[in-house]
């Protein structure tokens, strides 16, 4: 089981990104996935989930400005982020959790496979 993340880098306020999550050794479908971040001397925080249904769950902090999609054909997650803030700067991770289809994600659940991460920075 293996998940990749992608797309992180430097960008400024106000800015977007699009990360993505690869994954391999498993059926995407089969999970649910959910995206993480940790600042510098903060602990983790959950950011965003998507159900295997496709409903999404979002941390208050990112409400409006982050989405998340699937391509279960592509075994691949994204994590959109607009209007981007100082305060988004973290190394970001994707988590998979399994789950039953009707089962809506939950950030605070106990993922079990992790990413090694990518680092977004937001900065003028």
């Amino acid at each position: 089981v293996q998940l990749v993340e992608r797309g992180g880098g430097l960008v400024q306020p106000g800015g977007s990104l699009r990360l993505s999550c690869a994954v391999s050794g498993f059926t995407l479908g089969d999970y649910a996935i959910g995206w993480f971040r940790q600042a510098q001397g903060k602990e983790r925080e959950g950011v965003i989930c998507i159900s295997r249904s496709g409903s999404a769950t979002y941390a208050d902090s990112v409400k409006g400005r982050f989405t998340i999609s699937r391509d279960n054909a592509k075994n691949t997650v994204y994590l959109e982020m607009n209007s981007l803030k100082p305060e988004d700067t973290a190394v970001y991770f994707c988590a998979t959790i399994p789950t039953s289809y009707t089962f809506q994600c939950r950030l605070g659940a106990n993922y079990d496979y992790w990413g090694q991460g990518t680092q977004v920075t937001v900065s003028s």
